[in-house]
């Protein structure tokens, strides 16, 4: 069986990072509530011109393309993560982790807390036993 150095850069060219909304970001809704307000309230004598109108729409619809876009970067990237570990299963790997070292064999790949882990059976167990474990702990694959 042919051995492999250390993986430690396997996966890492594309970590997913979940982001969480912060309170100052404006999303497409609070947009839409911006803009009625602000037609709402408008001087009949001297309404919002049509030209400020258009663009305001348009940024509102930029806005939105960015979002979609945003998400389906993160999907592709999750499908490039969960491939990664898939090519994996059935391999024996040396895996390291915090708190101990052990082989064994992959025999899956999941999305576990937000992120792809691989699920380990260490060599010598009987009993069912799976490790979950991340790409960035394998050391070695053979």
């Amino acid at each position: 069986m042919a051995e492999t150095g250390p993986v430690s850069g396997y996966g890492g060219s594309n970590p997913v990072q979940t982001t969480t909304k912060k309170h100052s970001d404006l999303g497409k809704n609070d947009f839409l509530k911006l803009l009625v307000t602000q037609l709402r309230f408008q001087d009949p004598m001297n309404p919002m011109e049509d030209k400020e109108f258009i663009a305001q729409m348009a940024q509102f619809s930029s806005l939105e393309e960015m979002q979609n876009l945003s998400k389906t970067l993160s999907q592709q990237a999750d499908l490039g993560q969960l491939s990664q570990a898939s090519s994996l299963i059935g391999k024996t790997v040396a895996v390291r982790t915090e708190d101990t070292h052990f082989a064994g064999q992959v025999v899956e790949a999941r999305r576990m807390d937000g992120e792809i882990k691989l699920m380990v059976k260490p060599e010598g167990t009987t009993d069912g036993t799976l490790v979950p474990v991340q790409i960035q702990q394998i050391e070695q694959i053979a």
